[in-house]
């Protein structure tokens, strides 16, 4: 009937990822139809109606998704660690997508970053480990200038910080979780807590603007399902591009969740967007001299930095033995 030919356009648009488009994926389409006629027949409808064609994705989710089923385990006996609550200063929740051919789905997982007083500039853990893809390296190299771009201008950037995806024991690539590693290493210089009932998926440009991704609509699902086995407080949600929702097209216990007020999903432009999201602080912008608010994010992180600049300087010259002499050095 009509509800059950809607609930397959549904599942055709999911399938084409984008929800302005309808998937020409027939065998996939033609072989779910079979399944709800199977299933309809179990239930006893002379019809296949919504409730038929979502009961067959759902036998399908339930025999494709073992590996999602025992993540979600972890999460919830705490085998992996992820917060849903509460803030953390250098910890934020990233999203990732992990799939095969036939069946996909999104894992949050916890991302940190350590900052220090040095010059070995931006360590990505994952590479040092060989652990990591060309473009998630290339994703780091991308944070890196940006950072030089905003921070670097008027004294040299005195650094040593790394970044980690905690308790990945694979390989990680993709440039999607540039946006969430970006914000958990600008809070770990500003001293600024992030929230933890918001997980963030996006990459970003040298500009700080926030690029569309893919598997957003599993992401976003991901970390729903990890907030509702613990609860869902309100406050949680998702952040992803702004360029991203026209790919939209969640789960139905998802929508509901939103339209409920339980959970939300919050897009952004820029990466000052997210990291205000994140604190509950501005992310501040330079005045006519140069300088960025001091309450702000970015005035704190630039107050560290100088301060790591004039450390460094003094520690240069006090190891200079010319100096120390009261000589000239070269």
């Amino acid at each position: 009937d009509k509800s059950g030919v809607a609930a397959l356009v549904e599942f055709g648009v999911r399938l084409a990822g984008r929800n302005n488009k309808l998937s020409a994926r027939f065998g996939e389409i033609a072989t779910l139809i079979r399944e709800a006629d199977y299933w309809g027949g179990r239930m006893g409808k002379k019809v296949l109606d919504r409730e038929v064609v979502h009961r067959a994705i759902q036998e399908k989710e339930n025999r494709l998704g073992l590996p999602e089923e025992r993540l979600q385990e972890y999460f919830t006996d705490g085998t992996l660690f992820l917060e849903t609550t509460g803030t953390a200063v250098g910890q934020v929740n990233g999203l990732s997508y992990l799939g095969t051919e036939d069946f996909a789905f999104g894992k949050p997982m916890r991302i940190t970053a350590q900052t220090a007083l040095g010059r070995a500039g931006l360590i990505n853990i994952e590479r040092e480990a060989e652990m990591s893809g060309p473009t998630f390296n290339k994703a780091m190299l991308i944070i890196e200038g940006w950072f030089r771009a905003l921070f670097g201008r008027e004294y040299p950037i005195s650094l040593s910080a790394s970044i980690c995806f905690e308790q990945s024991y694979g390989g990680v690539e993709g440039d999607s979780a540039s946006v969430a590693e970006l914000c958990a290493l600008l809070s770990s210089l500003a001293g600024v807590p992030l929230r933890q009932d918001l997980a963030v998926t996006g990459s970003i440009n040298q500009h700080g603007e926030v690029q569309p991704i893919g598997g957003v609509n599993e992401k976003i699902e991901g970390f729903f399902d990890v907030c509702r086995s613990r609860e869902l407080s309100g406050a949680q949600g998702a952040v992803i591009p702004r360029a991203n929702v026209n790919d939209l097209m969640l789960r139905l216990d998802v929508v509901e969740a939103v339209r409920a007020g339980r959970f939300a999903v919050h897009a952004v432009s820029r990466v000052e967007e997210a990291i205000e999201l994140l604190t509950g602080l501005p992310a501040g912008a330079r005045d006519a001299e140069g300088r960025f608010p001091a309450d702000s994010v970015f005035g704190r992180v630039d107050a560290v930095l100088r301060g790591y600049a004039q450390r460094m300087r003094d520690f240069t010259r006090g190891s200079d033995p010319a100096r120390d002499d009261g000589g000239e050095s070269a």
